[in-house]
C-alpha cells in the first residue's frame, strides 16, 4: 500500500509539472517573438529561439509610443482599485460577518446577486453616468465604477467568519471599540484573504481592456492594454514590437504574485464554504 501511495504521489507531481511546463509555453513563445526580427515570426521550419536577439523591438515600443504613460496608467489604475476593493471588501465583509441588523440576509443575497449580472449589460449605464458626471477620460472613471465588489466583500466575508469571536470579546472587556477590533484584531489577522483578493483585483485591473477602450479617448489617458493595440493594423500586426510591450506588461502581475504568494495559497483555503 506504502509503495502505491508513492507511485500515485510521483504520478501527480508528473501531472502537475506537465500542467505547469504547458502553462510556461505561451510566455516562453512570447519573449522569443519579442527578440526575433521584424517579418520573421511566420518563417518556416519554425524557429523557437532567435540565432539573433532584436532587442531594438523593446527600443522600438519605449520610442515609438509613450509606453511610460500608458504604464503609469495602468499601475494608477490598478492600484487605484486594488486600494478601493481591500477598503470596501474588508469594511463591508466584517460587517455582514459581525453585525447583526434587520434585512441583512436579504441585503447579502442582493450582493451576491449582482455577481451573475454580465459586466457588458452595465457598460452602457455607466458609460452615460460618466459622461454626465464630467469623468469620461479621466482616472475617476477608470477607477471609480470598481470601488464596490460584490466578489470582494464575499470573500473578506467568509475570511472574517472564521476568526474566533473569543478574541473580539477579549478586547471588548478591555474596553476596545468597534473600530479598535476592527482594525486592531480582525484586520490584523485577515493578511492571507488580504493578500488574495489584492492580487486578483490588481491582475483584473491590469489586465483590463474593455472599459479603459471605451471611457478613454486621448493617447494620454489609455492604459497599456488598450495603447499596445495601434501595433495591431487591420492588413498587418507588427507582432515583435507587440510582444516586447506585452512582455514588459507580465513583469508587474508576475512581482505582485510573487509577493503576495506567502499568503495567496491559505487564502484561498480558508473555510471558503463556511456560510
Amino acid at each position: 500500500m506504502r509503495l502505491l501511495g508513492k507511485l500515485w504521489d510521483g504520478l501527480v507531481y508528473l501531472l502537475l509539472w506537465a500542467g505547469g511546463l504547458t502553462m510556461l509555453v505561451p510566455f516562453f513563445w512570447m519573449v522569443a517573438t519579442s527578440l526575433k526580427a521584424p517579418g520573421s515570426v511566420f518563417d518556416l521550419p519554425v524557429e523557437l529561439w532567435p540565432r539573433e536577439l532584436h532587442l531594438e523591438n523593446y527600443h522600438r515600443v519605449l520610442t515609438a509610443v509613450p509606453f511610460g504613460r500608458w504604464y503609469l496608467n495602468s499601475l494608477i489604475v490598478a492600484l487605484g482599485l486594488t486600494f478601493l476593493n481591500l477598503t470596501s471588501g474588508a469594511m463591508g465583509g466584517y460587517a455582514f460577518a459581525r453585525f447583526r441588523f434587520r434585512g441583512q440576509g436579504a441585503l447579502f443575497l442582493l450582493f451576491l446577486a449582482t455577481l451573475m449580472i454580465p459586466v457588458h449589460v452595465l457598460i452602457i449605464p455607466l458609460f452615460i453616468l460618466m459622461r454626465n458626471l464630467g469623468w469620461v477620460d479621466t482616472y475617476y472613471a477608470l477607477i471609480l465604477p470598481g470601488l464596490f465588489d460584490a466578489f470582494a466583500i464575499f470573500l473578506m466575508r467568509q475570511h472574517f467568519l472564521q476568526l474566533p469571536r473569543e478574541l473580539e470579546e477579549a478586547a471588548i472587556v478591555d474596553g476596545a471599540t468597534p473600530w479598535q477590533i476592527y482594525w486592531r484584531v480582525a484586520l490584523p489577522l485577515a493578511a492571507p484573504a488580504l493578500a488574495t483578493l489584492g492580487t486578483f483585483t490588481f491582475l483584473a485591473g491590469w489586465n483590463s481592456f474593455l472599459w479603459p477602450l471605451i471611457v478613454t479617448n486621448s493617447l494620454e489617458m489609455r492604459t497599456l492594454t488598450v495603447g499596445l493595440a495601434v501595433f495591431q493594423g487591420q492588413f498587418s500586426t507588427e507582432w515583435t514590437v507587440l510582444m516586447a510591450g506585452l512582455t514588459l506588461g507580465t513583469l508587474p502581475p508576475i512581482l505582485v504574485f510573487l509577493l503576495a504568494q506567502r499568503y495567496f495559497i491559505q487564502g484561498l483555503t480558508l473555510g471558503s464554504l463556511k456560510g
